[in-house]
């Protein structure tokens, strides 16, 4: 198993709330907790109050890296990734189930809190020391503050999603047609 890709757990944690919209909370409950990890089997068991109110403070801790990181404070975010991995030690396993070669597994002990920060972190960890702090992002749409990952091989990604860029770009052209820039080419005179 790819151990980075758990680091798409701590992106999807951080996008259940943006803090610039406090009146909506995709992480309210136990139902939305459940539909949070209902893709992952080993997380959708058993899910109590106190892993909600820990994930709830584990999204806060993952927003101010992803935040750090976007504002370029690499070291900050390393610093704050490194206290959660303290805090959220992993039991790494060695695996060889369904004829696939021997590869590492996270031990599934614990509250469905404690395997879903470990696997977060660790992932956000290998992807940070794999690929750069620098691929932890916040969207730069004016309306969104979700958290992703760049992975593009020239690091390039600006926006969470397609929509987001698409949204932007459209008002930026709106932007300039309303200030009579055409694409802020100069208007070609003939000789």
């Amino acid at each position: 198993m790819d151990l980075s890709s758990y680091a798409e757990l701590a992106v999807r944690l951080v996008n259940t709330y943006d803090p610039a919209h406090p009146d909506h909370d995709d992480l309210r409950d136990l139902d939305a907790l459940r539909t949070l990890v209902a893709d992952r089997p080993h997380l959708n068991v058993r899910a109590t109050r106190n892993d909600l109110d820990a994930l709830r403070v584990l999204r806060a801790e993952l927003r101010k890296i992803f935040s750090a990181s976007a504002e370029g404070d690499g070291t900050e975010a390393v610093d704050m990734l490194n206290a959660l991995l303290i805090q959220h030690p992993i039991h790494p396993q060695i695996s060889g189930h369904d004829h696939q070669r021997w590869h590492l597994h996270l031990t599934e002990s614990g509250s469905v809190a404690d395997k879903y920060a470990a696997g977060a972190v660790m992932g956000l960890a290998v992807l940070v020391t794999e690929i750069g702090i620098d691929r932890l992002g916040l969207c730069h749409a004016a309306s969104c503050n979700a958290a992703f990952l760049d992975t593009t091989t020239n690091r390039s990604r600006r926006y969470c999603s397609d929509r987001c860029a698409s949204r932007s770009n459209v008002a930026a052209y709106r932007a300039r047609r309303q200030r009579g820039d055409e694409g802020g080419m100069a208007a070609v005179v003939p000789c």
